[in-house]
């Protein structure tokens, strides 16, 4: 499953992938580390890299995200289209059960 997956959808995703796609939605281009820090915030407990960085690469083969570099040392991350209507069905999906 490259990003050519036919007929994928938030569904096929982990609960922790779709928070990532969340976080990395609610911020502009963050990192790894602002990722990892906002999602320890949410689930009140360390998130490892071991568990961050594979998920995250996950994303990418999906075409959720992309991964730019801003230094040698650092990637960012950032919504692609494909992620961003994703997001956009999964909303529309919930406000069917869970009003506002």
């Amino acid at each position: 499953m490259g990003s050519n997956c036919i007929g994928y959808t938030m569904y096929d995703l982990t609960g922790f992938q779709r928070d990532l796609l969340y976080v990395i939605a609610g911020l502009d281009e963050p990192h790894g580390l602002a990722i990892k820090e906002e999602l320890e915030d949410y689930y009140e407990s360390e998130v490892n890299h071991g568990r961050l960085y594979p998920n995250l690469d996950t994303l990418v083969e999906k075409a959720l995200i992309e991964k730019g570099e801003r230094d040698r040392r650092t990637n960012f991350y950032t919504l692609t289209k494909r992620g961003q209507r994703e997001l956009d069905a999964r909303k529309e999906w919930e406000a069917q059960y869970v009003s506002a």
